[in-house]
């Protein structure tokens, strides 16, 4: 078994994204593992995990866009704004098709998004799932994120389904409830599915059953990013292993140096010279 890569991981409804990076610790016989992108135990579809030295590249990963399928089931409010919540609200709804989708179309673009309730942003040091179990008020944070793509697929018997692409930390079920304020009605997420983050797609995705059978695919830095490979000389070696900046004459936007077949460090361009990114 490598000492580290990365691996796809295709997350089923009912697991924490704790879990899934539990199983993948127990399997790997490692403890050093980490997830890109948290998913709501409701959710499904992309989950990508790094493992080994690899976990160093969660931060890059983590910043890559993410593209969800959602629904929304109108008439019903729920405490965490999704469909495992406390039922608050229900009412008879009666959604015009195409303010429906002006709404979902007006979305496009920079997004000042309220953090949702049941989330773990911290106010104060405590995470602001905890203010809600105990019943305490906390005024909620507002961030701005991108909405790149939404479109309409399908309204059926009171259920939205849309396609959705967003950036790092927006929070599907907040966009949801600001969806369902515009229509002037209620709703709550229905489902939630992550069909692609970067430039992994669910169809590459592994079950936890597949990790479980060791019937997956493990992958390197090769396999994600661009780079322009560098064999180190004694020269700059040294360099290198400390994280000095270094000249080199490329157009690449990374350069992976590698010393007798070994990663030693990836490097990204700044300018006219390449910093240090991760060291292996």
């Amino acid at each position: 078994m490598k000492n580290k890569g990365i691996i796809v991981i295709n997350k089923e409804e009912g697991y924490t994204s704790r879990d899934v990076v539990n199983i993948v610790s127990k399997y790997l016989k490692t403890k050093k593992v980490g997830h890109t992108g948290t998913l709501d135990p409701l959710a499904k579809g992309v989950l990508v995990v790094c493992f080994g030295k690899y976990t160093k590249l969660v931060p890059l990963l983590t910043s890559q866009e993410k593209t969800y399928i959602a629904e929304i089931k109108f008439g019903i409010k729920t405490d965490t704004l999704d469909i495992t919540g406390k039922w608050q609200e229900t009412q008879e709804v009666n959604i015009d098709l195409d303010k429906l989708k002006e709404v979902l179309n007006g979305f496009k673009g920079l997004y000042h998004m309220e953090v949702p309730l049941y989330s773990a942003v911290k106010i104060n040091g405590k995470k602001l799932y905890e203010y809600a179990r105990e019943n305490i008020e906390v005024t909620l944070p507002y961030k701005d994120v991108n909405i790149y793509d939404i479109k309409f697929i399908q309204y059926k018997d009171n259920i939205l389904k849309f396609y959705v692409v967003v950036e790092k930390g927006t929070y599907i079920r907040s966009l949801i409830k600001d969806i369902c304020d515009k229509l002037k009605t209620i709703g709550t997420m229905n489902s939630l599915i992550r069909i692609k983050q970067g430039n992994f797609k669910i169809e590459d995705a592994y079950t936890l059953e597949d990790i479980k059978q060791g019937n997956f695919k493990i992958l390197d830095i090769r396999d994600i990013l661009e780079v322009e490979e560098y064999e180190l000389d004694e020269n700059i070696k040294k360099r290198v292993i400390n994280g000095n900046k270094v000249h080199i004459n490329s157009l690449a936007k990374y350069i992976l140096f590698t010393y007798k077949m070994e990663d030693i460090a990836l490097y990204i361009k700044e300018d006219d010279i390449y910093k240090c990114y991760i060291l292996f």
